[in-house]
């Protein structure tokens, strides 16, 4: 065990939950209206519980298990079996390396909350969640980070996939099934509704800046010059992708808002993600400064072209951002194109098939929408019988 990486890894696993609680509630909730607001932040804190408790029961061992199936990971480290304290993984305890990934197992299936707010039953939510983060989200980190089939000498030869922290494991798989369930829920009855909150928008995207320098260095899985690199070109990604973004919606609607600066910070984190193992910082300032018109442009052709009520965006800003960024390291040089293309097709076929067939078969237990009424009178005090905001004080 080395003691430095050790301290650095657990402060990153702080960072990465901060990420989801409350940086990702935070965000979502800003953006829906105002009776939608407590039923994001339930949906987002109680994936986040049911996530870690999934994932100490069977994901980790899915994902990370010492089965040799290049497929998947076996089940003989359920519950932790055989891993105490003293258990090593590199030079990190295990339990520690489990605790890391346990919180991009969070973050991963809360992304896709964006999709579906203000009318989705909260039940659906649940067991929906739970079933695509073993049976889609595990089977696709083992592939690539577990040493599976798309790691170095698999499928796709010597040069193994390239994805340093998430740019297929995290933002297509939640990107194309938040497209999927978005589509198949069909649109809210009323989308012209503006963010009622902008300034909850833009400080839960400061915390989940913040909490991506733990996401991005921390995934070097060591205190070195890696994790410094990979931390310093996710900031300039960022930043980059900010400006870009308002930029571009200056240029073309006369007005830079809050809520697209900020949301073009997340354009850019996600773009630089895959990336940022790899990459040095003017390859970070080149990936971010596409991203924020990229993912822009993404914005309105989901919403305007293809008329999908993909709420808050998370396919045009997640997806095709770690879509974008996969390919980035094939063309920077530092991947095969092979790979960087080939997992993108595997994993973007796998992701719409489990999750077409996860929302069929969770529909058998709970129904995939709220009725008319509840989703008029918004969703706080129709199914958790809470309101955010006292109207009358």
């Amino acid at each position: 065990m080395n003691g430095a990486d050790t301290a650095w890894i657990i402060v990153a696993t702080a960072l990465v939950l901060f990420m989801t609680l409350p940086g990702l509630a935070l965000f979502y909730g800003g953006l829906v209206r105002a009776r939608n607001v407590l039923s994001v932040f339930m949906q987002v804190y109680a994936i986040a519980c049911l996530m870690s408790v999934l994932w100490l029961v069977a994901g980790y061992t899915i994902a990370f298990g010492s089965g040799t199936s290049g497929y998947w990971g076996g089940l003989d480290k359920m519950f932790l079996l055989g891993v105490d304290a003293d258990a090593l993984s590199g030079t990190l305890p295990e339990v520690l390396f489990f605790a890391f990934q346990m919180t991009f197992a969070v973050i991963t299936p809360a992304l896709i909350v964006g999709a579906y707010v203000e009318r989705i039953n909260f039940s659906f939510v649940l067991i929906f969640s739970g079933l695509w983060m073993l049976l889609c989200y595990a089977p696709v980190v083992h592939w690539i980070w577990g040493g599976g089939m798309m790691a170095d000498g698999g499928i796709f030869g010597e040069v193994g996939t390239k994805d340093f922290a998430g740019g297929i494991v995290v933002h297509e798989t939640a990107g194309l099934a938040a497209l999927l369930l978005a589509m198949m829920l069909g649109p809210r009855k009323n989308r012209t509704t503006p963010p009622h909150n902008p300034g909850y928008v833009m400080i839960g995207a400061s915390m989940l800046w913040v909490g991506w320098f733990g996401f991005n260095g921390g995934s070097q899985l060591a205190a070195d010059g890696g994790a410094a690199m990979a931390l310093t070109v996710t900031h300039i990604s960022a930043a980059t992708a900010s400006l870009t973004w308002a930029l571009w919606e200056k240029i073309k609607y006369g007005k830079a808002s809050l809520v697209g600066i900020v949301t073009g910070t997340i354009a850019g984190l996600a773009s630089i993600t895959p990336a940022s193992g790899f990459v040095g910082p003017i390859e970070a300032l080149v990936i971010g400064a596409v991203a924020g018109i990229l993912c822009q442009e993404a914005v309105n052709v989901v919403r305007n072209s293809l008329k999908i009520d993909d709420t808050l965006d998370v396919f045009a800003v997640h997806g095709v951002g770690g879509i974008f960024g996969t390919l980035m390291i094939a063309g920077f040089g530092h991947g095969a194109w092979v790979a960087q293309v080939g997992a993108l097709i595997v994993v973007g076929i796998f992701t719409l098939v489990v999750s077409y067939i996860l929302i069929k078969v969770t529909q058998i237990f709970a129904p995939l929408r709220v009725d008319a009424e509840t989703e008029t009178n918004g969703l706080d005090l129709s199914a958790h019988g809470e309101r955010a905001y006292d109207m009358n004080s």
